[in-house]
C-alpha cells in the first residue's frame, strides 16, 4: 500500500483554512479562527453576508471548487445532510478539488452514515475527513465555548486540535461518524430538557407564580441545567429570536427516529424523543421554524390556552 499523505502541522502561519457556511453560528466561529491568526477563505451562497468577516481579514471564494483549491483544511457548517453531500461529494465539490493530504471538517449536525461515506471518499482521494458537530448555540459560538464532538482518525484530530480549540472544547469520540452519533444523543437530551423547562414554566405561571422568580428558585436544584441557563430567561420573556433554528432540531430528532425505526445506525426505542419531535414540529407547523428552539414554550402555551 502507498503511504498516506498526512496533513502538515497546522499553524496560523502555514495553514490555509477554508470555511463554508456563515449563518448564526458559523460567522462567529470563523471570527475566532481569524482572531487566532489563521488565514481564512470563505464561501457562502450570499457573500454579501461576509462583509464583516472580510473586515477582519477573511478572503472570499466564488465556488466550493475555488475554495478547495486554495485551502489545506476546509470546514463546513451548513444546514443539513443534503447540503453536506453536495458540497463535499459533488463533482465540483470540495473533495474533488482538495490536494492530497487535505482535510475536511464537517461541523454540521448530519448523519453518521454520511460522515463515514465522506471519510471513505476522502481516503480514496488521499485526503482526510473529520466529523465535528457542535453544541452550545449562538452563545457558545460567540464566546468560543462550544462543545465539539469529533469523529475520525485520531492522529488527524490531534493535528486539528489547535484550530478547533479556538472555537471550544474538543471531545474525541472515536472513528468516522462517532461525532455525529454523539451530537444526535446530545439533541435527544437537549430536546427533552427544553420541553421539560417549557412545561415547568407554564405550570408555574398557571399556578400564579412569576416565571423569572420560579427560574431563580429552581436553577440551583435538581431542575437546573445548561438548557435552563441558556434559554430559561428567554422563555420567560417570550424572546424567541433564533439561537438555533427550531427546524434544525426537528431534523436532528428526525435522525434519531430514523435509527429507532431501523433506517439508521442503531435501533433504540425512544418514546420521549418522538414526543419532543412532535412538539418542535408544532413550531414549524405554526410557521415558526426559523425561530429559536426555546420557542417550544409557545407550543405548550397554545396547548394551555395562553397567549
Amino acid at each position: 500500500m502507498e503511504t498516506p499523505t498526512l496533513p502538515k502541522l497546522i499553524t496560523p502561519s502555514t495553514t490555509r483554512i477554508g470555511w463554508i457556511g456563515i449563518g448564526i453560528m458559523g460567522s462567529a466561529m470563523v471570527s475566532h479562527i481569524l482572531a487566532a491568526g489563521y488565514s481564512v477563505t470563505i464561501y457562502a451562497r450570499d457573500l454579501n453576508k461576509s462583509t464583516h468577516l472580510q473586515t477582519k481579514g477573511a478572503r472570499t471564494a466564488n465556488t466550493p471548487r475555488e475554495l478547495a483549491e486554495t485551502s489545506d483544511v476546509v470546514f463546513t457548517m451548513v444546514g443539513n445532510a443534503n447540503d453536506v453531500r453536495s458540497l463535499l461529494l459533488g463533482p465540483d465539490g470540495v473533495l474533488s478539488n482538495l490536494r492530497p493530504g487535505g482535510v475536511t471538517v464537517d461541523m454540521t449536525s448530519s448523519k453518521p452514515a454520511l460522515a463515514r461515506e465522506v471519510h471513505a471518499e476522502a481516503r480514496r482521494r488521499d485526503c482526510w475527513a473529520v466529523d465535528a458537530p457542535v453544541s452550545g448555540g449562538d452563545t457558545g459560538a460567540r464566546e468560543g465555548t462550544l462543545a465539539i464532538f469529533v469523529g475520525g482518525d485520531s492522529e488527524i484530530v490531534e493535528l486539528l486540535c489547535p484550530v478547533m480549540k479556538s472555537m471550544g472544547t474538543v471531545r474525541y469520540m472515536g472513528g468516522a461518524g462517532s461525532g455525529q452519533s454523539c451530537k444526535i444523543g446530545n439533541q435527544i437530551c437537549a430536546g427533552s430538557n427544553l420541553v421539560g423547562l417549557a412545561e415547568g414554566m407554564v405550570f408555574a405561571e398557571k399556578a400564579g407564580l412569576d416565571a423569572k422568580k420560579w427560574l431563580e428558585a429552581v436553577k440551583d436544584g435538581a431542575a437546573g441545567s445548561a438548557v435552563m441557563r441558556l434559554f430559561g430567561e428567554m422563555m420567560a420573556e417570550r424572546d424567541y429570536r433564533a439561537t438555533g433554528f427550531a427546524e434544525y432540531i426537528v431534523k436532528d430528532l428526525g435522525m434519531a427516529e430514523e435509527d429507532e425505526e431501523g433506517g439508521g445506525d442503531v435501533a433504540v426505542a425512544m418514546p420521549g424523543t418522538a414526543l419532543s419531535k412532535q412538539l418542535f414540529s408544532g413550531m414549524v407547523a405554526n410557521g415558526d421554524g426559523k425561530l429559536g428552539i426555546q420557542g417550544v414554550v409557545s407550543v405548550i402555551r397554545r396547548l394551555n390556552g395562553m397567549s
